[in-house]
């Protein structure tokens, strides 16, 4: 790892190779031990490397292998929406399920019943006694007719009643049931054929195919914070966020799509946008202001926590903590419906976790909803977050962070920057310009005060050791001076005069000369009425050994003075 001693933050490093879980926790030790004793020996020692930047959405400068992927993973969207396979809760398939255990039944019947009708078979006279019974049959009746027809030579009229006498009714009866047990051999040959093997029996048509008319299924149609998946340039750029979320692996990318959208249907998030869930924790999470990219920057002050009426609120019970889950993803959810999706758009918001006074790890309540919203962010808001600044940092805080940031993607590690509370300012103004910063945080914006707004620029000087820096501002008539300035981390003196342009004039002290500490870390505003023609010299005196930064902005009004 690459240190720079004058470096601003610590950014959580990228690997150069892809490490497995094991690995990256084989090599946490080492981190563990050498990050703690930086921050411990130098507070103002940060390392850094090289943090993650956002990729394009236009579709027409990603790389080949990119592009083909998106196409994939269209294709299987399509295919999926046809099969209607997004639904919640999607239904099993029954009829092919119903279908294998109709013949899985025909097939144990069929099974069972082979040994029985083998047995009948065996009961019954064999296919090949027929012949023999039917001859003896016949010459019985030969053998018994002979004598009768000797007798019957002379008297040729008295043949016919032959069939007369009782013995010869009965073998008529015997013939008779042979006959019959003839009959029924041969209907059982005919049973014992059909289930002969198919080459063996004579060619039969072929079974006429049932055809089963299935009901035309019309597509899913599968929107996700309001954008169809499959429509235009903005459906590319939430699968571009599940495609890089999963190192454009196609099929990967689509099971979390899929999972993400269903999760949305159980979770109810489109009705949870409409519910009421109060505003009490606004000064726990709340949007103020843009970074340099034009993102939303979103505050996560989990310190107002320290209000016991507050905590009790919200993780005394179960329900409570549902509740607040469902507070922070209605809250998320609001914040992306309002993001640009357009491929040269902002789509991805800059997270800012506030760690001064917050319960932490240590407070099992919050640490299960904290583990519970991460885990969703993870699952089903993919590359949102585009940078994750934790500032009022300790150096035990971030080495515990080092250890529980081997879970993470070399690629969500490199979003991740710490700063300790002397860095903070500075570190946000990195990402953050002063303009948009609150002035809790060593910026310049204040809510509810409109003297300056966002608009309105704010000016960065480095004032090295030793000396002084003017900030001169000249009138050639009369009109009303407003500026606003801050040095951050103060330990400098701050004065103010006007100096007129007319010989012999008299200079005004606007503002003695003072010695500005470091306790409270203020912006200094004030105001000047100038009614002739001279300037404004405002002066910082920096009498440390540090270099220090002045920040500062004005506003010149039109005044009503003679």
């Amino acid at each position: 790892m690459a240190e720079e001693t004058k470096a601003p933050e610590v950014v959580v490093p990228e690997a150069e190779t892809p490490l497995t879980a094991e690995k990256e926790v084989a090599t946490t030790p080492e981190k563990e031990v050498e990050k703690p004793e930086v921050e411990a020996a130098d507070a103002e020692k940060i390392a850094e490397e090289v943090s993650f930047k956002e990729e394009t959405n236009v579709v027409s400068e990603l790389p080949e292998s990119q592009r083909k992927a998106l196409d994939e993973l269209k294709k299987l969207i399509q295919e999926a929406c046809a099969k209607r396979e997004f639904s919640s809760s999607p239904p099993p398939p029954p009829s092919p399920k119903k279908e294998e255990k109709v013949v899985e039944e025909k097939k144990t019947e069929e099974e069972e019943q082979t040994p029985l009708e083998k047995k009948e078979e065996e009961v019954a006279p064999p296919p090949v006694d027929t012949a023999d019974v039917a001859e003896t049959a016949t010459s019985a009746v030969s053998v018994e007719e002979t004598p009768k027809v000797e007798e019957a030579t002379p008297v040729t009229e008295e043949a016919p009643k032959v069939e007369e006498p009782v013995p010869v009714t009965e073998e008529v009866k015997k013939e008779e049931e042979e006959e019959k047990t003839v009959e029924a051999i041969k209907e059982t040959i005919i049973e014992t054929t059909s289930e002969t093997p198919a080459d063996e029996q004579p060619p039969q048509p072929p079974p006429k195919e049932v055809v089963v008319e299935e009901e035309a299924v019309e597509p899913e149609e599968v929107t996700i914070w309001g954008i169809p998946l499959l429509a235009d340039e903005r459906s590319d750029v939430i699968l571009l966020k599940f495609l890089r979320a999963r190192d454009f692996k196609v099929k990967e990318a689509f099971t979390m799509i899929r999972n993400a959208v269903r999760w949305r249907k159980e979770f109810g998030v489109n009705e949870l946008l409409e519910e009421d869930l109060g505003n009490d924790y606004a000064k726990v999470l709340f949007t103020h202001g843009h970074d340099k990219e034009g993102r939303v920057v979103c505050y996560n002050v989990f310190g107002e926590f320290q209000n016991k009426e507050l905590y009790h609120n919200t993780f005394s019970d179960a329900e409570k903590r549902n509740r607040f889950l469902k507070w922070l993803i209605q809250f998320l959810e609001k914040i992306i419906r309002d993001l640009d999706f357009s491929p040269k758009g902002v789509n991805s918001i800059v997270l800012v976790n506030d760690l001064k006074n917050s319960p932490g790890y240590g407070k099992r309540d919050v640490s299960k909803i904290i583990d519970r919203f991460l885990v969703i962010l993870q699952d089903n808001y993919p590359e949102f977050v585009a940078k994750q600044l934790c500032i009022n940092t300790s150096w035990w805080y971030v080495a515990y962070y080092w250890i529980y940031l081997t879970v993470f993607t070399p690629r969500s590690k490199s979003k991740f920057v710490f700063a300790s509370p002397s860095k903070t300012p500075e570190t946000l103004f990195k990402y953050i310009a002063p303009e948009h910063v609150p002035v809790q945080y060593g910026g310049h914006s204040k809510i509810g005060e409109n003297e300056f707004t966002s608009a309105d620029a704010v000016t960065e000087v480095i004032v090295k050791p030793g000396t002084k820096h003017p900030i001169e501002f000249a009138f050639s008539e009369a009109t009303e001076l407003v500026w606003e300035l801050r040095v951050i981390g103060w330990d400098v003196n701050y004065g103010a005069e006007f100096l007129p342009a007319k010989e012999g004039g008299y200079t005004l002290n606007i503002s003695k000369p003072k010695k500005v500490v470091p306790t409270e870390d203020p912006v200094i505003s004030d105001t000047f009425k100038v009614t002739e023609a001279g300037k404004v010299v405002i002066t910082i005196d920096n009498q440390s050994s540090k270099k220090k930064k002045l920040l500062y902005r004005s506003k010149v009004k039109a005044s009503s003075a003679e």
